[in-house]
């Protein structure tokens, strides 16, 4: 086989998983186009073509995907006609469109769960706010917007009836809460011929408000049979998926020893940011590889590793200022990605740090220290 670099990628969605996937092709000598409604985009300065435009347009995701041969999303929010006449017309579209209507919509992906023996939490199909008060047996739980909800948008906690009042006047899902020892990700990659390779399970903490990754622990101290339990799970989804690219399988590990998928990404993702340094291959590469039907690339740990999110200050919205960076660069083993948006507001994502080391509880401890002492401001 000739690998061909002149091969033309497009990619929906201009943000920060779409500039470090373009920063990961460079070194393959590959050029992608990027389409994103933001003007001033993350990937606008490092894309070989970027399109301002809207990438729900069916007529707009149309004209910018005629031109290229293998076109990609970093977001789940895309005009899936469009991508599914595109296939048509002899297009390589990776996730497949027939994935990404499935998964964007958290009900029908809630679904396809059930109908494939992947054991997920109970859960419920909601209409309008008023039927919540129908299922109280459910409680505590989540109430989630079937569509367009993302970065902890679009998702309600009902702990108990005084809390009904806060659903989603919207279609949504009533998903009751699991008791849970750990909530982890697999990242797995599949590629045309069927190859499949799993990252090792990393483990997530959320902020308590905002339901946003705070920090990411690699690799995870679950016990090993846990560990290879949710690495076969997710390659039991992607493979029911029959699905092409990466996909980011989120996961509980119960207190009784279960693994329950919450849910999953067809895409590049925030649990996978630290495999740039911590992994002897990123997730970026692994997903290039993969959409172009190339050898996957070994996922092993290079070492421990933790991520912090970087988020926007929650008083301050403008030009954004970083406090704390020197200070961060100055420890050995840290890793500083900026994300290239000008503008904060809060709990913005604007960047990620990434600790690399050999003992993963000092790594911990230190990350929380440096989570204090960054701050984006304005």
């Amino acid at each position: 086989m000739t690998f061909d670099p002149s091969i033309r990628i497009g990619v929906l969605g201009g943000g920060q998983l779409g500039r470090m996937m373009i920063q990961s092709a460079m070194n393959l000598n590959l050029e992608i186009a990027s389409m994103d409604p933001d003007p001033n985009a993350p990937c606008k300065s490092l894309a070989s073509h970027f399109v301002n435009g809207d990438i729900t347009s069916y007529d707009e995701v149309l004209a910018f995907g005629e031109a290229f041969d293998v076109i990609t999303v970093e977001i789940e929010n895309v005009n899936v006609e469009a991508l599914e006449e595109l296939e048509r017309r002899g297009k390589k579209v990776f996730p497949q469109p027939r994935v990404l209507r499935t998964i964007k919509d958290k009900g029908l992906q809630k679904q396809f769960y059930l109908d494939h023996g992947i054991p997920t939490s109970d859960f419920v199909f909601i209409d309008q706010k008023e039927e919540l008060k129908n299922h109280t047996d459910l409680l505590p739980a989540a109430n989630k917007l079937r569509t367009e909800g993302y970065d902890g948008r679009g998702v309600q906690i009902i702990k108990t009836e005084a809390d009904l009042n806060k659903g989603f006047e919207a279609p949504s899902i009533l998903e009751k809460f699991v008791d849970y020892h750990k909530e982890i990700s697999v990242i797995v990659a599949r590629n045309e011929k069927g190859d499949m390779e799993t990252f090792p399970v990393v483990e997530l903490e959320y902020h308590p408000e905002q339901n946003l990754v705070e920090f990411l622990f690699s690799p995870s101290e679950l016990e090993e049979e846990l560990r290879i339990k949710a690495r076969d799970l997710a390659k039991k989804v992607i493979s029911e998926f029959d699905m092409v690219g990466l996909l980011a399988v989120e996961m509980f590990a119960t207190k009784d020893g279960e693994i329950l998928v919450n849910e999953c990404a067809p895409r590049t993702h925030n649990s996978g940011h630290h495999t740039i340094e911590g992994n002897i291959t990123s997730q970026f590469e692994q997903h290039i590889r993969a959409i172009l039907n190339l050898p996957l690339g070994d996922t092993s740990v290079k070492g421990s590793a933790v991520m912090i999110n970087l988020l926007g200050h929650p008083d301050y919205s403008g030009q954004a200022k970083y406090e704390g960076i020197e200070e961060a660069m100055a420890h050995s083993g840290m890793h500083l990605h900026l994300y290239g948006k000008k503008l904060t507001k809060p709990f913005r994502k604007m960047g990620h740090a990434t600790l690399v080391g050999d003992d993963l509880q000092a790594l911990k401890d230190k990350a929380r220290e440096f989570k204090e002492s960054i701050k984006i401001i304005a």
